[in-house]
């Protein structure tokens, strides 16, 4: 059964369908084609601090009036809360990552995907490079200076070899990463939190759920 159809039975009663934050934006903009968007407010520039709440809430008051259609959803009807959750997601400060930050979370729920936190990622040392040849793969050295040794009671002057290596992924790369994921989900936070304040959404309950945090910190249980 769609979610439309059981939002449309469930309305005389007003049953709301509860959905974490992370669902609830999949559902806006993978499911509902949600966009974010929305015209700047007045005096309010590029640079700003977001829309906020309270430009939120009047986008809301005139969703209100044209509840009958959406107007972003080609082809069809975009729901009103998905529309109000779209206007949260564009209003995230700049203290959280700003428009960019919003263009992220919408891309990532409208592919219903998590950011890439790098799981199970450990750096090895390897090779800088590596030549194949019929007889298989060789890491490639470099001289690195002379010494002079004896050999069979003759001197000798032979060159010293090395084998340059780099950390494969980089610790940097993996940090970046994490630390991409941390952002994520604060600016995940702030939106939840924005709807559960605002209590602006008509058939969509936002609950406290979240994406794990820090998940490359949890240690599977041992067993008993």
């Amino acid at each position: 059964m769609s979610f439309h159809k059981q939002i449309g039975r469930a309305r005389g009663t007003r049953v709301k369908r509860a959905l974490g934050v992370q669902a609830a934006l999949e559902w806006a903009f993978r499911v509902e084609k949600a966009q974010l968007e929305l015209p700047l407010p007045r005096n309010v520039t590029e640079e700003s601090f977001g829309f906020g709440l309270e430009y939120v809430l009047l986008q809301r008051a005139a969703l209100g009036c044209k509840i009958d259609g959406g107007q972003h959803k080609i082809g069809g009807y975009t729901h009103e809360d998905a529309e109000v959750i779209a206007a949260t997601v564009a209003g995230v400060p700049d203290s959280l990552g700003g428009k960019r930050m919003a263009i992220r979370i919408a891309e990532l729920a409208r592919a219903g995907l998590t950011p890439d936190w790098m799981p199970s990622a450990v750096t090895r040392c390897v090779p800088l490079e590596v030549k194949r040849n019929q007889h298989g793969e060789r890491a490639t050295t470099i001289v690195v200076g002379t010494e002079r040794i004896v050999t069979r009671g003759k001197w000798r002057t032979v060159e010293l070899l090395a084998c340059p290596v780099t950390f494969r992924p980089h610790p940097q790369q993996i940090e970046a990463a994490r630390r991409a994921y941390d952002e994520w989900l604060q600016a995940l936070g702030w939106i939840r939190d924005g709807l559960i304040a605002g209590g602006m959404l008509r058939d969509i309950d936002v609950t406290a759920a979240m994406p794990r945090a820090r998940p490359w910190e949890v240690r599977p249980s041992g067993r008993g």
